[in-house]
């Protein structure tokens, strides 16, 4: 009897160590990248989102870079976490579905960390890249023709959508998953390269790479991205960020879209955020020493400084240039010391056409009484920079 139980000890302990090998062997091997795409196709983008996928599959992943994406289509209730392999000579894809989620509410934020850490988990890297695709409509909602809510991520399904101070609480969650900050966060959605959106990233992510206008449907350019930073798969975050905004800008100005089109695209460093606030925070403050006549006057200039799609999104760079300009300019405070900090925050600035003068982050500044600016007293950078107070200063009758 004692044979017996030796025996069958011994048997139980060698399947447990063959099982606990297998398990190694089959554990992903860590990468220098990988690029995680939380694909919201759950509304009229869906067609585009076909297409990307069909386009990071005619590059795919490689031995240093895993690409994968969660895909949500409006065709299918099913919601895909795949690996991006590239398709063979057949034409046929050979990606891998991982997982499937029936009824999957992408515009909940607490499903964006879901798919970060089941990605950090099974395709580990020294380097993460998140991307949100979707529509976006940079920190707040304006568009009277949809009538719905969707800072980004707009789910036509559930009717949710993330907003940015969830967007923070998503990147917060995904800095402890990893262990470090995201390297890069990117919005393939239309207005999110702004002040307010960077805000409550900071402290989480090192790099934001977006567009401050309306993008056209088919978004990021994919292939011929993944393609060149795939062959120099040691890139740093911020080479990969100046290289995607490089291809944004080439694939709409007569590039692998075909099309010349107006548009823009930045690529910034939230470690150097502290002087950008600490400017902004001078020139706010000094906006409340201006009288009646210099008040009209800053309106005036925020009105002709660069803006997008909603008119209460201006270009910072643009409105310093426009009051460095201004009669009054002798009045304010931190012009050069933004000018300055915000030249060092932007590190690749890549605009067609209309927008060649805009500098790569646009600011909130409404001319009229909004019913937003409580949401926006709660904002991180507002509550940094004190800027909330500022646009008060400037709506005075």
């Amino acid at each position: 009897m004692q044979v017996l139980r030796t025996i069958s000890m011994i048997l139980i302990a060698a399947v447990f160590f063959n099982i606990k090998a297998q398990a190694v062997e089959t554990k992903a091997a860590m990468k220098e990248w990988t690029f995680l795409v939380f694909i919201n196709g759950h509304n009229n983008l869906s067609p585009f989102a076909d297409m990307n996928i069909t386009s990071m599959e005619n590059v795919g992943s490689t031995d240093q870079l895993n690409v994968v994406v969660e895909w949500g289509s409006e065709n299918t209730n099913i919601t895909k976490r795949m690996f991006i392999k590239k398709t063979g000579s057949d034409h046929v894809s050979k990606s891998q579905v991982m997982m499937e989620l029936p009824d999957h509410d992408m515009g909940d934020y607490k499903n964006l960390v879901s798919f970060i850490d089941w990605g950090v988990k099974n395709f580990p890297a020294k380097h993460y890249f998140i991307a949100v695709w979707n529509h976006g409509s940079g920190w707040h909602f304006m568009n009277q023709s949809l009538l719905k809510p969707m800072d980004i991520s707009y789910d036509e399904g559930s009717g949710h959508h993330i907003t940015t101070e969830e967007l923070g609480l998503a990147m917060a969650e995904a800095k402890k998953i990893i262990g470090h900050n995201v390297d890069i966060y990117g919005s393939d959605a239309c207005l999110m390269q702004m002040m307010e959106v960077n805000g409550e990233l900071v402290g989480s992510v090192d790099y934001v790479v977006g567009s401050q206008e309306t993008e056209p449907g088919e978004g990021w350019p994919y292939e011929p991205f993944l393609a060149k930073w795939a062959k120099q798969p040691t890139m740093t975050a911020a080479q990969v960020s100046a290289l995607l905004s490089r291809e944004y800008k080439a694939s709409y100005n007569g590039g692998v879209y075909g099309k010349k089109t107006n548009t823009t695209f930045s690529a910034v460093d939230l470690n150097k955020t502290a002087d950008l606030y600490k400017g902004v925070t001078a020139l706010g403050r000094s906006f409340m020493n201006l009288d009646l006549q210099q008040i009209k006057q800053l309106r005036s200039a925020v009105a002709q400084a660069v803006s997008f799609t909603y008119g209460d999104y201006v270009d910072l760079g643009d409105l310093l240039v426009k009051l460095k300009n201004s009669s009054f300019a002798s009045k304010l405070s931190g012009l050069n010391e933004t000018e300055s900090a915000l030249k060092n925050y932007v590190i690749a600035v890549d605009n067609n056409s209309a927008f060649t003068k805009a500098k790569g982050l646009s600011i909130w500044f409404p001319l009229f009484d909004s019913t937003d600016m409580q949401r926006y007293d709660n904002l991180k950078s507002s509550q940094e920079t004190g800027w909330n107070n500022a646009i008060r200063s400037a709506l005075k009758p």
